[in-house]
């Protein structure tokens, strides 16, 4: 029999670490998170790590959503997470049953840096108990919302929620003439007040808020640690938004859609184009830091195979938020290849809002 000097076994060591078998104890299953956007304010939220067959993932969790994260690098102690198809990333170190480091958020300008902290369920959401299920069902149902009451930025939305899977959390929206904001999940805890919360790897989104009496709630919304106004709501089953096809309209002095931009070849394309003439065209106006564009982008990708030998042309016009061309192309071919999108892309070489 022979034996391993203690000099060999420490050089064994030395090499399992350094190419990276230490980071198996990566604990599988079910992680809390938070983000902290500011000294006193933190959003939760859920993944699970898996590992199937030595290849390690996360899935984001968001009410019933999930977002399934396989770029992953593990480098001695430290873990990088680069979010599908959205331009950022985790960079942070793997110290016991936690990690802490950093979301990186490429796309915004400024602000785009946020603490991060994760480990396995240890009640490290909120401290406050959770209330019993007569306090949670009382945010159940359709509410009229009002964001930055009172100002010149006042916008409404509706606000839908629900019981979750489990029935013991509430899950829900709020519904925009512009979007929605994402799959939503949180608690109602003492002293009426309830918090939802969503991450996809684009948006950090929180909502904060108070029962004032059992049909009006006051709160705020933070996106990030960039953004932060107040809302308050009033229960109403019968509000709705305006009519989209109303406030969607061509500008004076235009008759048609005309439009003239690089694709990702940097070949100019018009819609007037051969290729469009006597076919039906569908204009997407879309951006890779856009959730809401995903979701379509995903939709359009199997409409497009299905009809598009019927004459069906897509077009999508991408407002990236970067001037730098060839990064926005980047950008639109990892969504191309996400979702097998094969239509054409358009970079308009304007950016979106910040």
């Amino acid at each position: 029999m022979k034996f391993i000097s203690s000099q060999s076994f420490t050089i064994l060591i030395l090499f399992l670490v350094n190419t990276g078998y230490s980071q198996s104890a990566l604990k599988t299953g079910i992680w809390e998170a938070t983000l902290r956007l500011n000294d006193s304010t933190n959003l939760p939220f859920k993944f699970e790590v898996k590992n199937n067959h030595e290849k390690l993932s996360f899935e984001m969790i968001n009410a019933e959503e999930r977002i399934v994260v396989d770029e992953i690098l593990l480098k001695g102690d430290s873990v990088f997470i680069k979010m599908p198809v959205f331009d950022s990333e985790f960079r942070c170190l793997h110290v016991g049953d936690s990690l802490t480091g950093n979301w990186i958020n490429h796309s915004r300008k400024d602000k785009k840096i946020i603490p991060f902290n994760a480990s396995p369920p240890k009640s490290i959401f909120y401290s406050k108990a959770v209330l019993q299920n007569e306090k949670l069902n009382l945010l159940i149902g359709r509410w009229k919302c009002i964001f930055s009451p009172n100002t010149k930025d006042e916008s409404f939305a509706i606000g839908l929620f629900k019981p979750n899977t489990l029935l013991t959390k509430i899950a829900g929206t709020f519904l925009t003439e512009e979007g929605d904001y994402r799959f939503l999940e949180g608690d109602v805890y003492e002293g009426a007040e309830f918090r939802l919360s969503c991450f996809d790897g684009s948006h950090a989104f929180l909502f904060t808020g108070n029962f004032v009496n059992s049909d009006s709630i006051a709160g705020n919304f933070y996106s990030g640690s960039h953004f932060h106004e107040q809302w308050v709501a009033q229960r109403n089953e019968k509000f709705e938004l305006r009519d989209p096809e109303k406030i969607t309209y061509l500008k004076p002095g235009f008759s048609k859609v005309d439009f003239k931009f690089k694709n990702l070849a940097g070949k100019e394309v018009s819609l007037n184009d051969e290729k469009f003439k006597n076919k039906v065209v569908i204009i997407q106006l879309t951006g890779t830091w856009c959730p809401n564009c995903m979701d379509e982008t995903n939709f359009l990708a199997s409409f497009y195979e299905k009809y598009k030998s019927k004459g069906l042309e897509i077009v999508g016009l991408a407002f990236e938020r970067t001037d730098d061309f060839n990064k926005a192309v980047n950008n639109i071919q990892r969504t191309k290849k996400r979702f097998n999108a094969n239509y054409e892309f358009l970079i308009t070489g304007k950016t979106g809002k910040d």
